[in-house]
């Protein structure tokens, strides 16, 4: 949860970019787990679109942001709690599943009857794939012979967990027939490696840190869904469409792994001045981003502004008007 401290130290946003020359804007930015992807990413967002008072100009080699601010990424359990943080003010922005953001904005499914209808989008990050992660030497057929396991299903109030359950139940799988364990990433890949577990899934834009630590030490291996199941799989949760992990980006994993994956978003709220989303859309994508993006974290290189609205008309969630109004700018919407 969202330290008290920090949000009373943060105060209100100023929503016009006006101020900036006077005072700072802080800008709070949800993203998950440190074992996770969510946390590097959003923490490189945070860099690329702050420019804090009082610091050197873009054209003079200082920050290429938006004057004025300071973004700060914050852990949070993920998905679900950052669409609820930003509808609710709690956060300015978050990163978030594609299926989280359609099922929270419309209040569908899961969310049937708490729509979120602040949520807008300012782009299309990159793909996050379902990780389900075994001990080493273990391997399974289908999500059915889950029953009966100790079975790491993700934190409660993350997307991925949403979506596990759901899928699960398509193979007759459910909490009443597994050990449910309701632990971040961190955590499971901790409790695999003692015993503890003897699955868990985890949805992330890959190489995950705390899988990369769990490969190299106790080992693990990672289910290849069959294409029939990837297709069951869509039409149980058509925002996870098939994907695949490439051979050799975690030790001893030297086969490429068939697996469902999920758009990541970059979402904010309606009540943010245009100007001010203009401001950080246009930072997102200018030529210094990219360097910070290409020298960070590996999905950062996915992270590009041709694929920035693939797949968001069909969300049928609205871009943010100052980040439309970016992509009028460049020709990529009319």
């Amino acid at each position: 949860m969202i330290n008290k401290t920090i949000a009373i130290c943060l105060g209100a946003m100023i929503a016009s970019t006006s101020a900036f020359a006077q005072s700072p804007t802080f800008f709070r930015i949800g993203t998950g787990g440190a074992g996770g992807t969510y946390f590097p990413i959003g923490g490189t967002i945070a860099n690329a679109i702050s420019a804090p008072p009082g610091s050197r100009p873009c054209d003079e080699g200082g920050q290429c942001g938006v004057p004025g601010l300071i973004a700060i990424a914050q852990s949070t359990t993920a998905s679900v709690f950052n669409a609820a943080a930003v509808q609710n003010g709690q956060l300015e922005a978050g990163l978030s599943a594609a299926d989280v953001v359609h099922d929270t904005y419309f209040g569908v499914r899961k969310f049937e009857g708490k729509p979120h209808p602040k949520l807008r989008i300012v782009a299309n990050l990159y793909p996050e794939d379902l990780h389900l992660v075994l001990p080493k030497g273990q391997k399974i057929e289908s999500l059915a012979d889950l029953k009966g396991e100790r079975v790491g299903i993700a934190q409660a109030g993350s997307g991925t967990q949403v979506a596990v359950l759901t899928m699960l139940d398509g193979w007759g799988v459910n909490r009443d027939n597994i050990d449910a364990a309701e632990l971040g990433n961190s955590q499971s890949a901790e409790r695999l490696a003692d015993g503890q577990l003897d699955a868990y899934f985890y949805a992330a834009g890959w190489p995950v840190a705390a899988m990369v630590q769990l490969a190299s030490t106790k080992g693990m291996e990672l289910h290849s869904f069959s294409d029939a199941d990837l297709k069951k799989i869509n039409d149980l949760v058509p925002a996870y469409i098939p994907s695949q992990i490439p051979a050799g980006v975690y030790d001893g994993i030297d086969y490429a792994v068939k697996t469902p994956a999920v758009s990541a978003l970059f979402i904010v709220s309606s009540d943010l001045d245009e100007e001010l989303v203009y401001g950080l859309t246009k930072a997102l994508w200018n030529s210094n981003t990219r360097k910070i993006l290409d020298n960070g974290h590996a999905k950062g290189k996915q992270i590009t502004l041709e694929t920035a609205l693939d797949g968001v008309a069909v969300l049928e969630v609205p871009l943010h008007p100052g980040a439309a109004r970016f992509y009028k700018e460049v020709g990529m919407i009319k």
